[in-house]
């Protein structure tokens, strides 16, 4: 019975851990789900809750219609985005293995922003102190998450453009960056470290540093 317990534990058949939650770190019922979400206490995996604005989504203009932003637009929006926070936070609390940002609709995933580091005591830490940390005008709301193989928690539908659930699929749709950025940002670990990591930025793009909750600047 243990045996059989063990092998169907976070899966469709286990009645009383909620697999959602297991396999993406989130559940569209929350609280109120029927099944148990069992939180981590340590994991090398953290998720800053609904952190990324997908401007296709929140553009309006004055009168509150709503505003065109390209395609370009907004993978230049996303890019910079994600140069911030993953410069940052890696920066600042330790080797990150993989981040991952949510593209979907759905209230418990929108905006989700999954960090993975190489040590679990560097993701404690991040936790502890980015709850007390504001980002473009928003609380930061991060917590410890159980997703360790996001291979196991993305729709393969998405991936390969045949998902009919569009973005309230309750599996995760992964929005991808730049091949320029992923090689900016995974491949530089194999260089000598530069003076600075943003030595290419331009001067007249303004971060979106995470400021800190007391004196307003990170």
């Amino acid at each position: 019975m243990a045996e059989y317990l063990a092998s169907i534990f976070g899966t469709e058949k286990d009645k009383v851990n909620c697999s959602f939650y297991f396999k993406i770190g989130a559940c569209r019922h929350g609280d109120r789900c029927s099944r148990l979400h069992n939180r981590p206490t340590f994991s090398q995996t953290i998720v800053l809750l609904n952190l990324y604005r997908n401007p296709q989504n929140t553009a309006q203009s004055a009168d509150g219609s709503h505003c065109h932003v390209s395609d370009v637009e907004v993978q230049e929006h996303y890019d910079n985005f994600f140069e911030e926070v993953f410069t940052e936070l890696e920066e600042k609390y330790g080797e990150i293995e993989e981040m991952n940002v949510c593209d979907n609709l759905g209230d418990h995933l929108v905006g989700n922003v999954y960090v993975k580091f190489r040590r679990e005591e560097d993701a404690e830490r991040a936790v502890r102190e980015l709850n007390n940390r504001w980002f473009n005008g928003q609380a930061v709301r991060a917590e410890l998450s159980p997703v360790t193989d996001f291979r196991e928690s993305c729709c393969r539908q998405y991936e390969m453009g045949e998902c009919t659930r569009g973005g309230f699929c309750n599996f995760m749709h992964l929005r991808p960056i730049s091949r320029e950025l992923r090689r900016q940002l995974y491949g530089r670990r194999r260089r000598a470290p530069s003076p600075s990591r943003s030595h290419n930025r331009p001067r007249d793009k303004k971060r979106q540093r995470l400021p800190d909750h007391r004196y307003g600047r990170f």
